[in-house]
């Protein structure tokens, strides 16, 4: 898979494309329907697949004050993305001035000047360019000009019988819900959030429960605080099954103003600290709450690994 950032020039002055274009956050079900669709649509022309995307959510930079937490990385996006077979992604720079590009100007620079698109597939109810002018009928009237085709597509439903299509803002929703499992079927896979492994306080280590304190980019999107069956991944592939807490941990201070993940190895000894990590989130255990004292609080971790351990096993006997 080709990944392009020049925008200076066509990268197949030869070719035609077929395009899809969005935020792509995620990746998600929905998503990839409507890679397939651009496939299908390439394979029968004779052209390039190819994903239009940007270097951050436009909320970003249009109303940061309401800007999403991001499910995926740019990093991330782009692995999952090549893991759809697509043939390339370009890689739109969302800065102030192109917030202000008018939806012509965009259609220009980019799809017809660069791209050099034979169709565009998007959504039915899809918008861009400044003030979100840009729509179905926009790229139809232009595509007519420059020999293009626009066509919309119907969203896929979620499979959960919830009457909404499968979205981003929908697997936000059900993450801030604590709802793995619903979260998980829309993705089409676990929730996975990445950091680097930092020293902590070391608490757990002194309980007998070391784990690995996360840091994760602020921005990130992080289901609900509470215990989470989940699997981690080192920079050397190799994963692990642990159970995490996400969480202010009460039982030890009294007003932590901020989310803390720690991850368990199930299983692992060794030094993480500097890593960077992977964690995905595969089932909901618990809430997290205030315990009388250490005692009571390493009783439950005890079923909490236990619980984590099952979970695990049961998605990949699944």
């Amino acid at each position: 898979m080709r990944v392009i950032t020049d925008l200076s020039a066509s990268p197949w002055p030869d070719q035609r494309a077929v395009v899809t274009i969005g935020a792509y956050d995620g990746v998600h079900l929905g998503h990839r329907a409507v890679i397939r669709q651009v496939q299908a649509r390439a394979h029968e022309l004779g052209a390039l697949s190819v994903v239009v995307t940007f270097d951050r959510h436009p909320a970003s930079i249009v109303r940061p004050d309401a800007a999403p937490r991001l499910l995926t990385t740019v990093e991330q996006k782009i692995e999952l993305l090549e893991s759809t077979g697509v043939d390339a992604v370009v890689v739109v720079p969302f800065d102030p001035e192109q917030a202000r590009e008018t939806p012509v100007d965009f259609v220009t620079r980019v799809l017809v000047n660069v791209l050099r698109t034979q169709a565009v597939i998007v959504g039915s109810d899809f918008h861009f360019g400044h003030m979100r002018q840009g729509n179905v009928t926009l790229l139809r009237e232009m595509g007519e000009r420059h020999d293009f085709t626009c066509e919309p597509i119907v969203l896929i439903p979620r499979a959960d019988g919830v009457n909404e299509p499968v979205s981003s803002t929908a697997i936000r929703r059900a993450l801030a819900g604590g709802e793995i499992d619903s979260a998980t079927r829309m993705l089409g896979r676990a929730h996975e959030v990445r950091g680097t492994v930092v020293a902590g306080d070391q608490r757990g280590r002194t309980i007998g429960f070391p784990t690995a304190n996360v840091h994760i980019p602020s921005g990130m999107c992080l289901p609900a605080d509470g215990v989470y069956a989940g699997v981690y991944r080192r920079p050397d592939g190799s994963e692990h099954s642990c159970a995490i807490n996400l969480g202010r941990r009460p039982t030890f201070y009294a007003n932590q103003d901020y989310s803390l993940l720690e991850a368990y190895l199930l299983d692992f000894t060794g030094d993480l600290y500097g890593e960077d990590a992977a964690v995905q989130f595969v089932a909901f255990l618990r809430s997290e709450k205030q315990f009388g004292g250490i005692d009571e609080l390493k009783q439950q971790l005890v079923k909490d690994i236990e619980n984590a351990r099952s979970a695990v096993l049961a998605r990949h006997s699944a």
